[in-house]
């Protein structure tokens, strides 16, 4: 059985089947099915199957840069475009990550040769000041290397080219054009070509050769299916601009040029068949390019390994040392023996008194269950196949929604904690699960987003969208987060298994390594340690373009994350018990949670190490985008800790005798 998974929108529901194609042992699942092309004649004939279409529609997605964290729609560079056809919708997560895409005017026949067509030409005088702006704004687009996002068919047009040790690399996504500077040394992509040469000059790319490569589908409906599509990008100054004829030297545009000047956009397009290639697989060719597919596997690998062998070694020493504390404890049978005794079981009658603070604990504690809830989910279905690359924006669609949705088991955590804490402000405890760390989130990204609508950028998310997220919140994650908190108030507090003494015991003087600080620090090395190569390639897909599939890694290193925090907390906590630190609660969270501050050095180092983003506006979104991570991060991370040295406590003092 063949299950091919290729969705546009996750909205539409993730575990149904829509239906088989012609075959009992082809489905799809929710989504975009395989779509046939035939020729123009073949097309009109074939009435058996009205879905063999002759037309090949070209969409443009909004363009981006290495180089800036501002991305802009198509028509802001003043490209050939088409206003008269509807743009396809867009959903959720699409419009959060600045895709827009729309119809261009590049159409074609199935398996007709073109030959330099001609697209449209666009003329700038530089005396006119509104061209000037528009010519001006495209000289910026080829200094800062934007490249072009064209999609066929659901499938990205990709520029392939070799790189080092014979390998090729396809890029989905080619340049607008590049640039020479006055010291006659070339920029970005004007290395392919030696005719450019000439000094602070810049050259368009106003041609692409298209190929286009499909399978012919047997035993099923007619016609064909697109499995590949490649472009090269070129330059050419057309003599002839309403005949062009693709040959002379390149489109150079001088930095002191003046006067008018014609730009015309041509395309040639060729259809191939390629039968190796099949319709379910043919995303392997990018994804099989990309870098990180070549260097980091055995990275990976070795860096899972360690943090197994480390979590096992820490559950070892643990169940070993616990197991001879509790059998000693309770073989004890005077009085003179257990005052003898020192460690963690004197502090049994503090190791649950109420923490300070223990509203805005609860309250992080809840929003730390939604978040991890909603990451477990998510990738448990990106891991199925529902979130690849294809599907685009349905990452950030699943988890948007699931946030909304998980708003109940956040009000409940947080009302259970808060009553077991003693606390009886109730109301301000639900309201402030509600609003506080959401209302964070939002009050940053509400100031990104002011600074992308100034900047003219396509990622600033529209007003509609806006009030649409708000809409999500209110509506029903608030309402949902106050039902939750209902059955968590209606709930008896969480009953511990040795009592509270009334009266504080004295904590003794702690050594460096058990005083809160260093303790902290030490513990979020660990879980920090099993992220930071994947994080890496995280950090790629976001601010450098590049895509990232390698979600069933990514689970794997999601449940040695949880593993990992879990031990060093209960790890650190046990050694404070035994030092007769009884103020487990904050400090478990803070341990665990002190990895969002490695993320956060981490992000830092990649951005001024790895990162060419020039410009004020790019670098407050950088770091204004990384700081919504690291709290997240810091929630999520922050909340698994605590849970584990909860359990922990809870355990130990329930297996021992308390006279």
């Amino acid at each position: 059985m063949r299950i091919v998974y290729n969705s546009p929108s996750v909205l539409r529901g993730f575990l149904i089947i829509v239906g088989s194609l012609h075959s009992v042992s082809s489905f799809y699942l929710p989504g975009l099915a395989p779509v046939s092309f035939c020729e123009q004649g073949q097309a009109e004939k074939e009435q058996d199957v009205p879905d063999c279409r002759s037309e090949i529609e070209l969409f443009v997605n909004r363009l981006d840069s290495v180089e800036s964290v501002l991305p802009y729609e198509y028509t802001a560079f003043d490209f050939c475009s088409i206003e008269s056809e509807k743009r396809p919708s867009e959903n959720l997560g699409q419009v959060l990550f600045g895709e827009r895409i729309e119809p261009s005017p590049y159409k074609f026949q199935f398996k007709k040769k073109e030959e330099c067509k001609h697209v449209c030409t666009k003329t700038y005088d530089t005396n006119k000041q509104e061209d000037k702006a528009k010519l001006d704004f495209l000289k910026k687009g080829m200094l800062l290397n934007y490249q072009h996002h064209w999609i066929v068919d659901n499938m990205p047009v990709t520029w392939c080219y070799d790189v080092e040790d014979g390998q090729k690399f396809c890029n989905p996504g080619f340049p607008i054009g590049c640039y020479v500077n006055e010291g006659g040394r070339p920029k970005d992509a004007c290395v392919v070509n030696s005719d450019f040469n000439d000094r602070d000059t810049f050259y368009i790319f106003n041609h692409v050769d298209i190929t286009i490569y499909y399978h012919v589908v047997e035993n099923e409906a007619a016609g064909a299916r697109l499995v590949a599509a490649k472009m090269e990008p070129k330059s050419f100054k057309h003599t002839k601009v309403d005949s062009p004829d693709c040959t002379g030297p390149p489109m150079d545009l001088n930095n002191k040029f003046s006067g008018e000047l014609k730009i015309p956009y041509t395309y040639s397009v060729q259809f191939l068949e390629d039968p190796n290639i099949r319709w379910a697989s043919r995303w392997d060719y990018i994804l099989e390019s990309m870098p990180h597919t070549n260097i980091q596997w055995f990275s990976i690998m070795n860096s899972l390994v360690i943090v197994l062998f480390l979590s096992g070694m820490v559950a070892m020493i643990m169940l070993r040392t616990l197991h001879k504390d509790i059998a000693r404890y309770n073989q004890m049978d005077s009085v003179e023996d257990a005052q003898e005794e020192f460690g963690w079981k004197l502090v049994h009658g503090d190791v649950f008194r109420p923490p300070r603070k223990g509203m805005l604990l609860s309250v992080f504690l809840g929003s730390g269950t939604q978040i991890f809830i909603m990451t477990f989910v998510t990738l448990f279905f990106a891991c199925l196949g529902f979130l690849s690359p294809a599907n685009r924006g349905a990452l950030m669609t699943c988890a948007v929604v699931l946030w909304v949705l998980l708003g109940t088991p956040a009000g409940y955590v947080a009302a259970r904690f808060y009553k077991s804490f003693g606390g009886e402000k109730w109301k301000t405890n639900v309201l402030l699960t509600a609003f506080l760390c959401p209302g964070i989130v939002f009050a940053d990204f509400f100031n990104m987003n002011l600074i992308l609508w100034r900047e003219g950028s396509s990622a600033a998310m529209p007003f509609g969208t806006l009030v649409a997220i708000l809409a999500l919140w209110f509506c029903i994650s608030v309402p949902l987060t106050f039902i939750g908190a209902y059955f968590g108030f209606k709930k008896s507090g969480i009953e511990h298994p040795v009592r509270t003494n009334q009266i504080p015991r004295q904590i003794p003087e702690q050594s460096f390594y058990t005083r809160p600080l260093p303790g902290i620090v030490m513990g979020g090395i660990l879980p920090f340690g099993c992220i930071f190569i994947q994080l890496f390639f995280i950090l790629n897909s976001i601010w450098s373009h590049q895509m990232y599939y390698m979600f069933g890694f990514l689970f794997l290193v999601f449940i040695i994350l949880v593993i990992t925090c879990s031990e060093a907390t209960i790890l650190l906590c046990y050694f404070h018990l035994c030092a007769e630190d009884y103020h487990w609660q904050w400090r478990s969270f803070l341990t665990s949670g002190f990895t969002a501050v490695y993320f956060l050095v981490y992000a830092v180092h990649y951005f001024f190490s790895k990162l060419q983003i020039t410009g004020l506006a790019s670098t407050i979104l950088y770091f204004g985008y990384t700081l919504i991570m690291a709290l997240i991060f810091f929630l999520f991370t922050g909340t698994i800790g605590f849970f584990a040295c909860f359990w922990f406590v809870t355990k130990i003092y329930s297996v021992v005798k308390v006279d």
